[in-house]
């Protein structure tokens, strides 16, 4: 068992709206799937997706509570150290790999779980560890994000 790639880098923005047109404006992404999560206090989420159609970015607005990497930064002036909110890698089975992260002394955050997302719902089956060193890694088993046909 190995991991198949990088899913998606998540990004929690101070300016939601202007992070979304500066990643599909400036560099080309395309927006993919969008939705909200009350039970993460996710408002506004949309994945996008690169020209190549395989490399995604997570984005939420500034309010969500998910797992993240370090802390925000106390002001826009501030250096946010750990900005990133966590790694997500694809895998073929969510459950195998989320019990061998285990067994090499990664701590359990998210158990797997199926999670839909939005509407139309997408489903996602994921689950989320603290590596041994202290990231926070989401397994996500293959899923299209890409909802435009």
């Amino acid at each position: 068992m190995s991991i198949n790639g990088i899913a998606h880098v998540a990004i929690q923005a101070q300016d939601y709206k202007a992070t979304i047109s500066f990643y599909t404006d400036v560099l080309g992404f395309k927006v993919g799937h969008q939705w909200s999560l009350p039970s993460f206090h996710i408002k506004e989420a949309s994945m996008l997706i690169a020209p190549d159609l395989r490399t995604c970015l997570e984005i939420f607005d500034n309010e969500a509570t998910i797992p993240a990497q370090g802390k925000k930064a106390p002001s826009e002036q501030d250096i946010a150290h750990g900005a990133l909110l966590h790694l997500a890698f694809y895998v073929n089975n969510v459950d195998e790999i989320y019990q061998k992260a285990l067994a090499q002394g990664a701590k359990a955050y998210i158990e797997p779980d199926s999670l839909s997302l939005g509407e139309p719902p997408l489903v996602v089956r994921n689950a989320v560890i603290h590596s041994p060193n202290g990231e926070v890694i989401e397994f996500i088993e293959e899923v299209s994000f890409d909802r435009s046909g």
